[in-house]
């Protein structure tokens, strides 16, 4: 177990989309740090594999399937949640339709979970942060957004639109709840490889834009589902306390190039 740094422990965490990537390794450092966790995801295997793992880690876990494009799921999802955790201090938005293509079914993948997955449950949770925030727990959401949002793509338009109001959402959150002693950030990762993620597919198949993408980064590697955890844990923490309404790009300087 990792050592506890970001005084976490007691924290009543709930991630929706946490059973892979980014969203499996942001429930897993919540628990590290003494966080106890809800979470849920659609693929019932991975979502259980890691519930388990956080279970190993002996603090409350919490998991059950649950369709991030249905209104009815996410609500009842989000009661069972906090009814198991006793509340909820932090709500992180991490689902994504990964709508690519710029047809219907592309915008209204996503639109239906990237943008109203993170309204849906933030509202949902609502109630429960207020309750946190007048008790002066913390409360704090923290939205995923991408660097997709910040850049024109011929590969992915919906997606990066989708992203690109998830930020702008994020501000207004920031902005509607502050008094009620809520703050609400967002992280903007950039291409980050992961076991059974599109990355390690495209790399594993020789994918040509696999280099392409890796060599658009100084560091000369894509990002690791960890290091973007970090980063929301920190927004989730007290040493984040002056920090609201942010987006914090996570992608190693892929937007800003590789060196000379």
């Amino acid at each position: 177990m990792q050592e506890a740094t970001m005084q976490l422990g007691g924290k009543r965490v709930v991630v929706m989309g946490g059973s892979r990537g980014i969203g499996r390794s942001i429930a897993l450092g919540f628990a590290q740090e003494g966080a106890a966790v809800a979470l849920c995801a659609r693929g019932t295997e991975s979502l259980e594999k890691t519930r388990g793992e956080i279970a190993a880690l002996g603090h409350p876990v919490f998991a059950a399937p649950c369709d991030l494009a249905e209104a009815e799921q996410i609500q009842a999802f989000i009661a069972r949640a906090a009814e198991a955790l006793g509340g909820i201090d932090v709500l992180v938005n991490n689902a994504s339709g990964f709508g690519a293509t710029d047809d219907e079914a592309g915008w209204s993948a996503a639109f239906g979970v990237d943008i109203m997955a993170t309204v849906r449950a933030s509202h949902a949770a609502l109630p429960f942060l207020q309750k946190s925030g007048a008790e002066g727990r913390g409360a704090a959401i923290v939205n995923v957004s991408s660097i997709s949002a910040l850049r024109a793509s011929t590969r992915s338009a919906p997606y990066g639109a989708m992203k690109a109001a998830i930020d702008h959402y994020t501000a207004s959150q920031a902005k509607m709840y502050a008094a009620q002693g809520i703050r609400v950030n967002a992280v903007a990762p950039g291409s980050i490889e992961f076991p059974g993620g599109s990355w390690e597919k495209r790399r594993l198949e020789g994918a040509p834009l696999y280099e392409q993408i890796r060599q658009q980064i100084p560091a000369g590697r894509l990002g690791e589902p960890e290091e973007v955890a970090d980063v929301v844990l920190f927004l989730a923490s007290r040493r984040a306390r002056w920090v609201t309404g942010q987006s914090i790009v996570v992608d190693g300087g892929q937007l800003i190039g590789p060196g000379s």
